[in-house]
């Protein structure tokens, strides 16, 4: 898969930890973050923490030139300078410095402008439209990749991370996945966003003209058969994400490429609209699930979702009593999903290791109705982590139930149906 290089600002994964580390010092220092437990569990405890992070700030060149290795760009607002007591006015210089207080800290933020949600892509992404439904008015941060997502959460530059797990038409995304299980976020919540394809240019390039077509390979898969129809003999060719392929349109000034990206892709990079719903199904919605660093309390007040993960040591013979457990308990089902066990991924027949014939080891995801609050839940996990060897909830969560109205048929479309 080709990798392009965009020149909006985003995290990157080729930061040293060390980088990361220290600009995270001076994130939960400028930020006043009023999370106490994450810096002590008492009062004097906070305290002495912030005064040990304060003594550590060093020059505003420095402060800066950290700032900028995270978020690509230079912070020149914190003004981070020496403190000097001697240019002070007399009147000043009397009153006794306090130290910091809860008072002082705003609150934790959940919903709103201030909270910090990262995602995977750039401007104009899915992603970002993701970003933007389950959490209106955010600060979206872009990422270059699903696991730089992940670490923003993790190194608290991040409060969220928004990221895809399945598509009605491509079907599942399986690095978020494997991801998942590599990292310790929790699932908070999910959020099902339609999705509107279309065929991207620079102002004046013609469709016969095209000898390329660039997309997300979700993206080039969603829109296969469509591509087909317009009659377009070029070749396909995967990068990272949608947005970033009209942004390397736009930012090279290709003539004989198009991007499958959004609208407001086309918007932001300036590009034209060749074709508009190009999605070979109307019908054509991504989940995306939310992570946080904590678990939500779950509820039985309104509908939730549960996700899991288990394996087994002696193979998949397993998966019937699994799936027995919740059927017995009327738990409904709504996602299974197969991974690769990386630490086992091949299994040998016989115990004495002599055999020829190989089992493949699987990790298993599933999805049910129900809320870790409920009793038949908490019954049905009990039952499962008696049949397996490894048994993780990522979380408990709201589910989705906003209405969606499929993509109006495009003008293109149509004209191919005559």
């Amino acid at each position: 898969m080709r990798t392009l290089l965009p020149s909006s600002p985003m995290l990157r994964y080729s930061q040293t930890p060390a980088t990361v580390t220290a600009s995270r010092r001076r994130f939960i220092h400028c930020g006043k973050r009023s999370d106490s437990s994450a810096v002590g569990s008492s009062r004097s405890d906070w305290q002495s923490s912030w005064a040990i992070l304060s003594s550590k700030v060093v020059s505003q060149e420095q402060s800066e030139s950290l700032l900028s290795s995270v978020n690509g760009h230079s912070n020149g607002s914190l003004n981070l300078v020496p403190f000097d007591n001697n240019s002070l006015a007399p009147n000043q210089q009397s009153k006794k410095t306090t130290p910091l207080s809860i008072t002082d800290l705003s609150p934790a933020p959940m919903h709103g402008s201030n909270l910090r949600v990262a995602y995977q892509g750039v401007p104009g992404a899915y992603s970002e439209a993701a970003a933007g439904k389950a959490y209106p008015n955010c600060q979206a941060i872009p990422c270059d990749q699903f696991e730089v997502a992940f670490q923003a959460v993790e190194l608290w530059i991040a409060d969220r991370a928004v990221l895809p797990v399945e598509n009605s038409l491509g079907g599942s995304i399986h690095r978020n996945y494997d991801l998942l299980l590599r990292h310790r976020l929790h699932i908070v919540g999910e959020v099902q966003l339609p999705v509107h394809h279309c065929l991207l240019a620079l102002p004046g390039v013609r469709k016969e003209f095209l000898t390329r077509v660039i997309s997300h390979p979700q993206g080039l898969a969603q829109c296969e058969h469509t591509l087909t129809k317009l009659g377009l003999n070029v070749a396909r060719e995967a990068v990272d994400d949608t947005a970033g392929a009209a942004e390397f349109i736009a930012a090279n000034n290709v003539r004989d490429t198009a991007a499958i990206a959004s609208a407001r892709a086309a918007e932001i990079y300036g590009l034209e609209i060749l074709a508009d719903g190009i999605q070979d199904d109307a019908s054509n919605v991504t989940r995306f699930v939310m992570l946080a660093r904590e678990p939500i309390i779950p509820r039985t007040d309104r509908p939730f979702k549960t996700s899991i993960v288990f394996a087994h040591e002696k193979g998949t013979c397993v998966l019937f009593k699994v799936l027995s457990a919740f059927a017995f308990r009327n738990i409904s089902l709504t996602k299974i999903e197969s991974r690769p066990n990386h630490n086992v991924p091949i299994r040998l027949v016989d115990e004495a290791n002599v055999g020829t014939a190989k089992h493949f080891e699987y990790m298993f995801y599933v999805d049910f109705e129900a809320s870790m609050a409920e009793a038949r839940a908490q019954n049905a996990l009990s039952e499962v982590q008696e049949f397996t060897s490894f048994l993780r909830v990522l979380g408990s969560y709201p589910m989705d139930m906003t209405s969606w109205s499929p993509s109006p048929p495009s003008s293109s479309s149509s004209t191919l149906s005559l």
